[in-house]
């Protein structure tokens, strides 16, 4: 039997499959299908050679959420909201965020909802969740009306402070479900149960509109896997990098908006378990972004407050960094005659003008093919081959227009460059910026692009020690399968955090106990589950706040003192004479699955020359080398590498510059270090 994880993501769809019975592995990419999610996943079934009854487990990660939201092709929504706040969700904080800050002719993206569409309600409740005006139920039944009169096809409800007392949202759900039975309802208090009117407004209003778009979505894959053969269900990677069933993404579907990066991140974290490694970065570079996350000991920083497109989504996620350099990224010239690098992207259509598909711009895979660190013998994802003349003639044509002062060479060594420091400047934001001193931390390097770059990033930012596992170009269809299923709880009660110990401890067992129910209803004893308690607080007078692990003994002192040691090492200073401040309770609770056991590397070959693909010219700050090419899947148990050399793979390819040096750990993993 088998165990698949798929990551749909914009350009290609990775499938992993682990076999549970021999660890072995399998892999394959196929071509994504955008609006038609759920062929492009039996197209890869079918590709990795897998009978659909052979799969015990299948966990997919999806941008189906992300891709509507961005592209506002979600559902008709109609909000229902207290009298007075119909507004709220487009006045928002009234301010600009960076890069709109700057931009003089900006305007305010519209919220997803028509203000025609939003409805008030006679209801309020006071800041403690006391009933201040009852909720006036022919208010309602008009509001609902006029809803259904606009042909909705989703409604949220969104009330204030019902946070702390949802009965009013709750009984208007009730009243939508008995006039219209079946139709998505997402109430504010079931999808935030925190406090920030706006954020918690801004996330339940795309919960709703994506909740009918997921049924559809989910309901569909589900039909035409059991056609196959295919009849455990399918699980969604949430955006906290747990996983999901599909009754709860399509109750919550807002938890899915961030999966995409989410896997590679758990599966670093077995990866980093296995080998001893429990303090790293991940460096997820792909064909348009690069994607960053810290992890110490094992855990992953996580935060509750992103955004997608102009809108904030308020729900618990990886704290990862973004930026827009990829593979694809595109070189040129700016007005004042500087190079520039991204963040726009030739994407896959046309893509580089190595690709031959039409494009003509030059990217940063361009670069890397001029300098001969990819080569046009290895056909990309088994399917693109590589055309080195239309990338020389891209990069010389920028070369041009640049003056004409820098050779073909240079100027490549150039384009990578400066992405190279576009993606310094991401992992700077999560370690330096953060208290974290980077040379403390090994980097662990995957995305089709990643282990290309990967060495460079290390040099510029002062990082010894790399890890590139196997597989690196399917590692976050691999990661989908070491995910468990996770369900995250909060509770907020603002207050000193010394008047709160009794709240505390009735937070923590009411949240803990109906997680406990939830898990058990999916199939998971006692035994099976794990959860993890924090706390959201701040010294009084502040406006965000950090979060703190806690233990079951919810001793205050111990608390008060991690958080002056957190705050010392995220902004520099602490006050230890400071009231500090109770925001919210947080439980992630898990259900734990059994998982592949990592898979031991085995090779048939026995000496390096086996591995040997050929010997080619590439640059290496601005001179040439006969460099060696290796072929990963034929490299000996504990083969030992030193730059330069190129070691190429399916799905991705490593660069060795000098004088880096490394060798095939016991895993099959990559393990690099600076200097002698």
């Amino acid at each position: 039997m088998f165990i698949v994880g798929i990551d749909v993501g914009g350009t290609f769809t990775d499938l992993t499959a682990v076999d549970t019975a021999t660890g072995r592995v399998v892999v394959t990419k196929v071509p994504s299908r955008p609006r038609h999610e759920a062929a492009a996943v039996l197209a890869g079934l079918d590709a990795l050679g897998i009978a659909s009854g052979d799969v015990r487990r299948l966990v997919h990660g999806t941008t189906v959420g992300t891709n509507a939201v961005l592209q506002r092709r979600g559902a008709r929504v109609a909000v229902l909201t207290t009298a007075g706040f119909r507004d709220l969700i487009e006045i928002g904080r009234t301010k600009r965020n960076i890069p709109a800050l700057f931009v003089p002719t900006f305007v305010r993206p519209r919220p997803v909802v028509e203000r025609k569409h939003r409805f008030e309600v006679a209801e309020r409740l006071t800041a403690d969740g006391a009933v201040l005006v009852p909720l006036d139920r022919a208010s309602v039944d008009g509001a609902l009306d006029d809803a259904l009169a606009a042909e909705c096809e989703a409604i949220a409800v969104c009330f204030l402070h019902s946070y702390l007392n949802p009965a009013h949202e709750h009984a208007v759900a009730d009243a939508a479900e008995a006039k219209r039975p079946g139709l998505p309802v997402s109430c504010s208090a079931d999808v935030v149960a925190e406090y920030r009117e706006f954020e918690r407004f801004s996330t339940t209003v795309l919960n709703a509109y994506l909740q009918p778009l997921m049924d559809a979505y989910l309901t569909g894959l589900e039909a035409r896997l059991l056609a196959t053969g295919y009849t455990h269900g399918v699980l969604t990677v949430a955006s906290s990098g747990g996983m999901m069933t599909t009754q709860t993404a399509r109750r919550l579907p807002i938890k899915t908006i961030f999966s995409g990066p989410a896997g590679g991140v758990s599966q670093a974290c077995f990866i980093g378990s296995a080998v001893g490694v429990r303090d790293f970065i991940t460096y997820d570079m792909g064909g348009t972004s690069t994607d960053v996350c810290l992890i110490r000991e094992l855990t992953p920083l996580t935060t509750s407050d992103g955004m997608i497109g102009a809108f904030p989504v308020k729900v618990p996620q990886l704290d990862m960094h973004s930026v827009g350099a990829g593979g694809g990224s595109i070189a040129w010239v700016d007005v004042d005659g500087s190079l520039q690098v991204g963040p726009r992207s030739a994407g896959a259509a046309p893509g580089p003008a190595a690709y031959g598909l039409g494009g003509t711009e030059p990217t940063v895979t361009d670069a890397n093919v001029v300098l001969g660190r990819m080569a046009g013998r290895r056909r990309l994802g088994g399917s693109i081959a590589l055309d080195v003349a239309r990338a020389r003639e891209a990069v010389a044509g920028l070369a041009a227009r640049l003056g004409g002062s820098l050779g073909v060479e240079a100027l490549a060594e150039g384009v990578i460059k400066i992405a190279v420091v576009r993606m310094t400047s991401a992992i700077r934001e999560i370690s330096i910026q953060r208290g974290h001193d980077p040379r403390d931390f090994t980097l662990i390097a995957f995305g089709g692009a990643g282990p290309m770059h990967a060495l460079a990033l290390a040099e510029e930012i002062g990082i010894h020690q790399v890890l590139v596992p196997r597989h690196p170009g399917n590692f976050s269809a691999l990661g989908l399968l070491a995910s468990d299923i996770k369900h995250d709880d909060v509770r907020t009660r603002v207050g000193p955090l010394r008047e709160q110990r009794a709240v505390l401890a009735e937070l923590f067992a009411s949240m803990e106990d109906a997680a406990a129910r939830q898990l058990e209803f999916e199939g998971f004893g006692r035994a099976q589950q794990r959860r993890r308690r924090s706390l959201d607080l701040r010294y009084r007078g502040q406006a965000f706040e950090l979060n703190v692990a806690v233990d079951d003994a919810l001793d205050l002192d111990t608390i008060e003192t991690a958080f002056h040691v957190q705050h010392r090492g995220a902004y520099g200073h602490a006050n230890p004479g400071a009231t500090i401040e109770l925001v919210n309770a947080r439980l992630a609770a898990h259900g734990v699955v059994p998982k592949p056991a990592p898979e031991r590397y085995r090779s048939a070959s026995t000496a390096m020359d086996d591995a040997l693909l050929e010997r080619r010219t590439v640059w290496f700050n601005g001179a040439p080398h006969a460099c060696p090419v290796w072929e990963r899947e034929r490299l000996p148990e504990g083969a030992e590498l030193r730059g330069p050399a190129i070691i190429e793979e399916f799905g991705a390819t490593t660069v060795v510059p000098p004088p880096w040096h490394g060798l095939l750990d016991a895993h099959g993993n990559l393990r690099l270090h600076s200097g002698d």
